[in-house]
């Protein structure tokens, strides 16, 4: 019901239920690339309520800011991409279903498709390969990954289904049996700067959705004197899971206020507790830079898909494709007489397209009307927790 199967289809039906809502629509387009079908890509902010300093203030939640600004429950789909699909649904049931009025003193900021590039093509990543939640990060001195550079040419077999794929598992599997998986995801996943055709690249300079969520922070969240942020992720954990992980901010009572608000489900990526490892320049970092006064209660909110070795095995085919794709591009160059350099044989059938979008579809965003009942019922009941939180409200549940 609130689940759609394209990016176009997502947006336009979350933009409808904001305007029949009286939202306040902002929509910020990405000129550096296009979606799947061609079309135009943006990231939407819908803003209910009243707006910082509003006759704000009147909330019980636990806040220590004393400006007036009132509180804003923030929502961001879509930084990882094809993980927005469930992200944009779980944003149109609590359009649907959240009456402003029960909640006075608080404003609901929804951001939709922080990287819509990814959205539309169904991949995690942005239009130059960049993971976005490795991208906020000081990149005049971007973190160094020595981990993950031991195991970059494993992560990017030169094919698919052959020999090289067999040699480069040898390689992952070796590092397994001599570190552990926990090591080992840590250094895939932590975020990696020096390979640019590589898994979890964080980029070399602030990639378009960077910007852009700074400039929406700006204009949409500065004033506000509490913020509970819910960052929308697919992929990780329990199938059908909601698990919060913190994620900031950084006043000594942040971690005891989320655990008040999320109870022991609440986990934490430094010190073990969660199905993520410890990862570097993810967005909560941003509002974190640009609100230092506010107080905020920052998670992840993460539903678990499939165990994680065959997640992995649907990014590197997604990685090995979109390379390939790449490269075929620069061969049909070649061939109409542009100066371009082809290092590699390519060929990529429709079949593996197909299979490898299969892939990736289980991994992020699974067909599975079971799995998508689970998530949104167990998201909403999280937001929930978070308005309780910043209000006192309650009763808010999921209908």
């Amino acid at each position: 019901m609130y689940f759609s199967t394209t990016y176009a289809e997502a947006r336009g039906r979350l933009l409808a239920a904001a305007a029949d809502r009286g939202g306040r629509i902002t929509s910020l387009r990405n000129d550096t690339a296009r979606g799947a079908g061609g079309e135009e890509l943006f990231t939407d902010v819908i803003q209910l309520g009243q707006l910082p300093g509003a006759g704000a203030g009147s909330g019980s939640g636990s806040g220590s800011g004393g400006g007036g600004g009132g509180a804003a429950l923030v929502l961001v789909s879509g930084t990882h991409g094809t993980e927005g699909f469930a992200g944009s649904a779980c944003q149109l049931r609590f359009l649907t279903e959240f009456d402003p009025a029960t909640a006075p003193g608080m404003s609901v900021v929804l951001v939709h498709a922080l990287n819509p590039f990814g959205f539309s093509h169904r991949r995690r990543v942005n239009e130059d390969n960049i993971d976005i939640n490795r991208n906020f990060v000081d990149h005049d001195r971007r973190p160094v990954n020595e981990g993950y550079s031991a195991l970059h040419r494993g992560l990017l077999p030169a094919d698919w289904e052959g020999p090289a794929h067999a040699a480069a598992d040898e390689q992952i599997f070796a590092h397994l049996a001599a570190v552990g998986e926990r090591a080992t995801q840590l250094a895939i996943t932590a975020g990696q700067y020096h390979h640019p055709d590589g898994l979890f690249y964080g980029g070399a300079e602030p990639c378009w959705s960077n910007t852009t969520w700074r400039s929406i922070i700006r204009e949409h969240l500065t004033g506000y004197d509490r913020i509970a942020y819910l960052d929308l992720h697919t992929g990780l954990g329990a199938r059908g899971a909601a698990e919060p992980i913190f994620r900031g901010g950084e006043d000594p009572g942040a971690f005891d206020r989320a655990r008040a608000w999320y109870g022991p489900a609440l986990t934490d990526s430094d010190d073990g507790t969660s199905s993520s490892t410890r990862i570097g320049g993810n967005s909560a970092r941003a509002l974190m830079d640009e609100l230092p006064d506010t107080e905020l209660t920052a998670i992840t909110l993460e539903f678990g898909t499939q165990d994680a070795i065959t997640v992995l095995r649907a990014l590197q085919a997604d990685n090995w494709l979109w390379l390939h794709r790449a490269a075929a591009g620069r061969e049909a160059a070649k061939e109409a007489g542009d100066a371009v350099e082809v290092t590699e044989e390519v060929e990529v059938t429709e079949e593996q397209v197909a299979r490898i979008a299969g892939l990736v579809r289980a991994a992020f965003d699974p067909p599975d009307e079971a799995w998508r009942t689970e998530i949104l019922d167990r998201g909403l009941a999280v937001i929930a927790a978070a308005v309780t939180g910043l209000t006192g409200v309650t009763g808010l549940t999921a209908s």
